[in-house]
């Protein structure tokens, strides 16, 4: 939520019993048809889980599986309802300063902090959320998601802070002006700052309890409190986790678990279906291999996750390989640098035909046609990617006539400049990921078949299993890869960060590595060498990019009129696609699944940790139907606007 004039920066929420009663009547036709276990009856969720959590504690981490455990007992300030529209949590109202950089949020009064017994501790105020900011911003607990202060949300100092540069925690931009009120100051307008607030990095912590055990903090869960919709009465690693409802939460009403129960099992993919199939747990996901049997013998209870966009995932061309010699790195830097060439490449790349080894049923349903996907967010009732920039981008892909003009051209110029044919363009993926490598041979064979191997030769090349990320696409192992990039608030300029500008201590700009080869930034297509070369052959592509950057400066310079912010976003986004930079492919598929919960009843936000919570959600005697979770579908579609 954000605010942006003026009548509105002194209280921002002021319906938020609207908000609260909406989400009741929606779930009552969210529900409809479906079985609720009976009032008397104690709901017990139980599941299997086959992975550890590396830690309890939310304030570092930045793992999925481990952010379940804080979403779940620990509260924050705002939270998502479940149509992605943010309502008070911890915080009943906020303000924001005329000129936008000091936000004031307004605590609940009688909130308690619990052991994992359900013995209430002490209140939460103000001060446990600054004695959990200085927590994350201490560079000795090596808190994973610290970036979301720092770079996000833009709190005065604290980047300072962490780094050692200042040691005095009162000059950072967080203070508790009294028990009940929680102020943060920020460097620049942010007007997403409230949607940072649902990470754990700014989740509270009980001040005494973090000052006593500092990094033994959330070590079990004996050595945490909570204050959210459940306690975490039991921890047993590769045992059990169990999550008793915490009835005395100031939302206790919307909590309609009684109890979560998750076992520990090393085979829990393998076995969960089939326990799921005895009725021995109330959900369980179901791989590739075996959702065709299951449509076979339980085709009305084989329903999917929810797809949420909070991963984009696209093609990127890196403009500073790094591979061996043998697959030509020199003649793929003069062949990329070539915009005909990137063309002809993305026109011959049929996005479908390789997303089959990914979603082989209904790919047309997670296409994205832009890196920022649909639904992330919106402005005056219009989707961000039906923005006026974006016209006519969904024609700009597969077009087999196009792509063979655009080689003909590429030919000619990258003759001329020296380059050799075929040229080899190094496509990497992960070893043992079966779906990723079968993916990756469908992208050569198609793109091959389309512009002829006397042009472009693809060489799929594995990299390792382990540590992907650093020896592969931080390395620069590749020509043309499928990434990543996943939203950290409510706003277009979280898609840019990819493509960040990155200015070094040692002067030079990029978005990769320094002048002593010491990765300082983002690693995706790799700009440095691009950004300081006065070579005559990178010369256009420098010019995008350095045209994108100024569009992105100017989009971010606006924080006062979201409708307008948010077009220029579009406008420097389509640069990137228009010159063939990156070429956009999907939101990951919804998995299969058989479950007891109606997933469309959770909270919802495409970032954050609000997907993670049981908040909301209510236990039903049989696993979901096709059919009603189609009509809880469309329902939810409908209540958000996008059906």
């Amino acid at each position: 939520m954000s605010a942006k004039k003026k009548s509105n920066k002194k209280v921002i929420i002021l319906i938020a019993v609207l908000l609260i009663v909406a989400i009741a009547v929606v779930a009552g036709i969210l529900m409809n048809n479906q079985s609720k276990k009976a009032a008397s009856e104690e709901a017990v969720y139980t599941s299997l889980y086959g992975s550890e959590v590396s830690t309890l504690n939310y304030l570092t981490t930045g793992n999925t599986w481990d952010q379940t455990v804080g979403a779940n007992v620990i509260d924050t300030l705002v939270e998502y309802n479940s149509f992605a529209q943010v309502i008070p949590g911890l915080a009943e109202k906020w303000e924001v300063s005329e000129d936008e950089l000091t936000w004031t949020f307004h605590l609940r009064k009688g909130v308690k902090w619990y052991d994992h017994t359900g013995k209430p501790v002490a209140d939460v105020t103000a001060n446990d959320f600054v004695a959990a900011l200085k927590y994350v911003l201490t560079a000795e607990n090596d808190s994973s998601s610290s970036y979301l202060v720092t770079d996000a949300a833009h709190i005065v100092n604290a980047a300072e802070y962490e780094s050692g540069e200042i040691t005095d925690f009162s000059l950072v931009g967080v203070k508790a002006v009294d028990d009940y009120t929680l102020q943060y100051t920020c460097t620049v307008p942010t007007p997403y700052f409230v949607s940072c607030m649902t990470y754990g990095c700014f989740m509270p912590a009980y001040g005494p309890q973090l000052e006593e055990l500092g990094k033994d903090f959330a070590t079990d869960n004996e050595k945490m409190y909570y204050c959210g919709a459940f306690i975490m009465s039991e921890f047993e690693p590769q045992q059990k986790h169990v999550y008793v409802k915490n009835h005395n939460n100031w939302d206790a009403a919307n909590v309609h678990l009684d109890k979560i129960v998750r076992n520990y099992n090393a085979e829990a993919s393998t076995l969960g279906p089939v326990m799921a199939q005895r009725g021995e747990v109330d959900s369980a996901s179901l791989s590739n291999d075996i959702v065709e049997e299951w449509m076979k013998t339980n085709p009305d209870v084989v329903v999917r996750d929810r797809a949420v966009p909070d991963y984009s995932y696209f093609y990127a061309f890196n403009f500073d390989p790094k591979f061996d010699a043998e697959y030509e790195p020199e003649n793929w830097r003069l062949a990329v640098n070539n915009e005909n060439f990137r063309q002809s490449i993305m026109k011959a790349f049929d996005r479908l035909y390789a997303m089959r080894a990914i979603e082989p049923n209904n790919p047309e349903l997670v296409l994205q046609n832009t890196i920022t996907p649909k639904t992330f967010a919106a402005v005056d009732g219009k989707d961000f990617t039906e923005l006026e920039p974006f016209a006519g981008v969904a024609d700009m892909y597969f077009n087999t006539a196009a792509a063979l003009e655009y080689k003909a051209k590429a030919i000619e110029e990258l003759t001329a400049v020296g380059a050799k044919f075929p040229v080899k363009m190094v496509i990497s993926y992960k070893s043992g990921d079966t779906d990723w490598e079968n993916e990756s041979i469908l992208l050569k064979q198609q793109i091959e078949s389309v512009l002829g191997t006397d042009y472009v030769q693809c060489e799929l090349w594995a990299g390792p299993s382990e540590s992907f990320l650093s020896k592969v696409r931080r390395a620069g192992m590749y020509g043309f890869m499928r990434v990543n990039w996943g939203g950290d608030f409510v706003d277009p300029a979280t898609w840019t960060d990819p493509f960040a500008e990155n200015k070094y201590s040692d002067g030079t700009v990029g978005n990769g590595y320094n002048a002593e080869g010491v990765h300082k930034g983002n690693s995706y297509n790799f700009f440095d060498q691009l950004l300081d070369s006065t070579d005559d052959a990178y010369a256009a592509t420098k010019a995008t990019i350095t045209e994108y950057y100024a569009a992105v400066a100017e989009a971010k310079a606006i924080t006062s009129d979201t409708f307008q912010r948010y077009t220029k976003f579009a406008a420097a986004e389509r640069i990137l696609l228009d010159n063939a930079i990156v070429v956009p492919y999907c939101i990951w598929p919804a998995s299969a699944q058989v479950t007891k919960l109606n997933i469309f009843e959770g909270q919802y936000a495409p970032f954050g940790m609000s997907n993670l919570r049981f908040k909301y959600q209510h236990l039903h005697d049989g696993y979901i139907t096709v059919e009603e979770f189609n009509k809880a579908e469309a329902a939810w579609l409908e209540a958000m606007g996008t059906k």
